[in-house]
C-alpha cells in the first residue's frame, strides 16, 4: 500500500490538513488500511522534502494545510498510469508459514491449512455481509469490498489446492506408508496386560 501515493491522490484535490488526510484516506478504503496521524506527517514531511507538497501559509498556528504542487500531480499521473509491480511480491505471512510447515517435525500441516480455511471463511462471510449492507453510493469502498471478497475467495481455493498437492506429492505419499508400516510393525500388548507388563516380558 502507497501511503505516499495515496496521500498525493487526496491533496490533488484540494488543500487538507494532516487529520483531514487521515479521515479522508480512511473513509475511501473503509478504514481497511487506518493510519495514524503520525504517519500522515512523517509522510507529509517526506513529499514537502521531495517538493511534490507545499504547506500553505494560514494565521493558524494549530493548523498547517498542505498543497500538492505541479511535480506532485505529476507524480499522481504516473502513477496511475503505471502498472502494479509484482516483480517483488510482498511477504505472504501465509505461504511462508504452510512452506516451513511441510519441514517442521510435529506440526501437523492438515490443521494448519483446517484453522486457516475456517478463519478465511469467517472473513469471507464477514466482507459479504458487509457489501450487502453498506449500499451502492460509496463506490470506493465498495471497490475496496470486492478486492477484500475476491482475495479470500481465491485463498480458500489456494488452501484447496495445497491439500491436494500434499496428498499426490511423492515424499509426502512415502512418509505417509512409512509411517503406517512402523504403526504395523510395533507388536501390540496380548489383551489384559498393561505396558509395563510388555516390558517385563
Amino acid at each position: 500500500m502507497s501511503i505516499r501515493h495515496g496521500l498525493l491522490t487526496l491533496l490533488d484535490q484540494r488543500p487538507m490538513y494532516g487529520y483531514q488526510l487521515r479521515l479522508e484516506f480512511e473513509a475511501s478504503t473503509g478504514s481497511t488500511w487506518p493510519l495514524n496521524v503520525g504517519q500522515v506527517y512523517t509522510t507529509l514531511s517526506r513529499l514537502q522534502r521531495d517538493g511534490l507538497v507545499s504547506a500553505v501559509d494560514t494565521t493558524q498556528e494549530s493548523q498547517r494545510p498542505y498543497a500538492i504542487t505541479d511535480a506532485g500531480r505529476a507524480e499522481v499521473r504516473a502513477w496511475f498510469a503505471t502498472p502494479v509491480s509484482r516483480e517483488n511480491p510482498p511477504r505472504d505471512e501465509l505461504a511462508i508459514k504452510l512452506a516451513l510447515a511441510v519441514n517442521t517435525p510435529g506440526v501437523d500441516i492438515h490443521a494448519v491449512i483446517q484453522a486457516q480455511r475456517t478463519a478465511t471463511v469467517q472473513a469471507l462471510q464477514q466482507y459479504t455481509r458487509l457489501k450487502n449492507t453498506s449500499g451502492g453510493d460509496d463506490l470506493s469502498w465498495l471497490l475496496v469490498l470486492d478486492s477484500l471478497i475476491f482475495a479470500a475467495e481465491a485463498e480458500v481455493r489456494w488452501l484447496d489446492h495445497c491439500e491436494t498437492r500434499l496428498a499426490r506429492h511423492p515424499r509426502r505419499t512415502a512418509q505417509q506408508t512409512a509411517q503406517q508400516t512402523a504403526q504395523q510393525s510395533t507388536p501390540s500388548a496380548p489383551a489384559g496386560t498393561t505396558k509395563k507388563e510388555t516390558v517385563r516380558r
